[in-house]
């Protein structure tokens, strides 16, 4: 089998894309050894110079994806001037496209992995919701934007996560009446906190069905109606306690209840 070659992956950015293309057209040679050397975030003709020179004592063959026309040209005409096989990745489709689209590629290296304040804000609220979930750690209610709270079946989890993904932090807190709510409950801010509840009638199909789907005996206290009601008072008194803005959500979506909630939240920062 003939030596393999040494590929130089190079880019202005991380490389991936040109990395990912050179592993797919190894592959078609079983190169599963083969031997590669990632060069990222080249944007100085020096640095082109460096790689340049290194590859050539090798008579490595290049693969590159370079945005900025000019590191581009420039790395081409050196490879060709040390008799380098250099392949461009990106250009030939960028042109196809800004001759359809009739207008000039950004030419902004990284642009794919470039994300706003907005993204990192929803992965973290979404790790928080996660975190925070259903009471599993309750001095979560100290540092969230949003609390809920409620009975079992009244959406918090489903409802946690859709403001998530709308950026806003997010803590769920079951209610039940065995159980003492958590002290942090009550030292979380009054307006953060939101209680859901919901009509016996509703609540006891929901939670019906819940039984039915795992097999389980829908006659058990969980879904009878007395208790239900019971459940619904108890909670009804902490939200009381907490003086906090309580949401029916018998008739509505987990969309609908989550958009009273933003209005709520974005008002009280508009007037902040």
């Amino acid at each position: 089998m003939p030596d393999v070659p040494i590929v130089y992956v190079i880019s202005d950015a991380l490389g991936e894309t040109a990395e990912l293309v050179y592993k797919a057209a190894a592959a078609q040679f079983n190169l599963s050894r083969a031997e590669f050397r990632r060069k990222s975030y080249v944007q100085t003709e020096a640095h082109i110079d460096e790689i340049i020179a290194e590859a050539a004592a090798t008579e490595a063959i290049l693969v590159y994806t370079m945005v900025v026309n000019q590191l581009r040209v420039y790395l081409d005409r050196k490879a060709r001037e040390k008799s380098l096989v250099a392949i461009d990745i990106l250009s030939p489709l960028i042109s196809a496209l800004s001759a359809k689209l009739g207008v000039e590629p950004q030419s902004v290296p990284n642009i794919t992995h470039r994300v706003d304040e907005q993204y990192f804000r929803k992965i973290e609220a979404v790790e928080f919701a996660v975190k925070y979930d259903d009471g599993k750690e309750p001095r979560g209610a100290l540092y969230a934007d949003v609390v809920l709270i409620g009975v079992s079946r009244t959406s918090k989890t489903p409802l946690s996560m859709y403001l998530a993904h709308k950026g806003v932090r997010t803590a769920n807190i079951p209610l039940v009446p065995e159980v003492s709510p958590p002290r942090e409950l009550f030292l979380a801010s009054p307006q953060n906190v939101f209680g859901l509840i919901l009509s016996p009638d509703k609540l006891n199909s929901i939670r019906s069905e819940r039984l039915k789907s795992m097999g389980m005996d829908t006659t058990s206290n969980y879904a009878k109606y007395n208790r239900i009601v019971e459940e619904l008072e108890y909670a009804e008194n902490i939200m009381k306690r907490i003086g906090c803005m309580v949401i029916d959500t018998t008739n509505k979506a987990v969309e609908e209840t989550a958009g009273i909630i933003l209005q709520t939240v974005y008002r009280r920062q508009d007037k902040a």
